[in-house]
């Protein structure tokens, strides 16, 4: 399993007692609502999986977590600071209504002039704005995503509706 196939929940704080129990941070929102039985922990840039034991929610953004194989302070140990993952087949979809513009990384950029530019890479959040990234003739092309840009946003086809500024695309062409 890759880091791409993946998507992060949380990461591993600290142990709890002697019997192998962790305590996790928890930042992805409502995980206790998905039904999973094994996570997969970051160790070298590697994905490993483990089995849960059992997982008990404390509060919003803490969990006790037990691990099959993992019942000594020791074990435990080796895993602290590391990162949790689920497979991306168990992230839930988002209902339509809580679509942000941060939501449409992965979605295909087209301009009313030139067409098609390519898929979304990054959507990246500046104080002023958010900022898509896309790869367009060979070259890295960054524009703003704000109401004066986007034209519509088709989200079943995963399709973004742009008019960028004339010249915008010749600024990353040239050169």
């Amino acid at each position: 399993m890759k880091i791409d196939d993946c998507f992060r929940v949380g990461s591993i704080l600290k142990t709890k007692g002697l019997k192998g129990e962790m305590q996790i941070y928890v930042d992805f929102d409502n995980l206790e609502a998905i039904k999973f039985d094994a996570i997969f922990i970051d160790v070298a840039g590697k994905l490993i999986p483990y089995f849960v034991a059992s997982i008990k929610y404390l509060q919003k953004s803490n969990a006790y977590l037990y691990l099959e194989d993992v019942d000594t302070i020791e074990k435990a140990s080796t895993l602290v600071k590391r990162d949790i993952y689920l497979p991306n087949k168990l992230k839930p979809k988002k209902k339509k209504e809580e679509f942000t513009l941060n939501d449409v990384e992965g979605f295909i950029a087209i301009d009313e002039t030139h067409g098609e530019l390519g898929e979304i890479l990054e959507v990246q959040e500046y104080p002023q704005q958010l900022i898509a990234t896309v790869e367009y003739q060979g070259k890295e092309v960054m524009f703003p995503l704000n109401v004066e840009i986007i034209k519509g946003i088709d989200v079943d086809a995963g399709e973004i509706y742009i008019d960028l500024p004339e010249g915008l695309l010749d600024v990353y062409l040239e050169g």
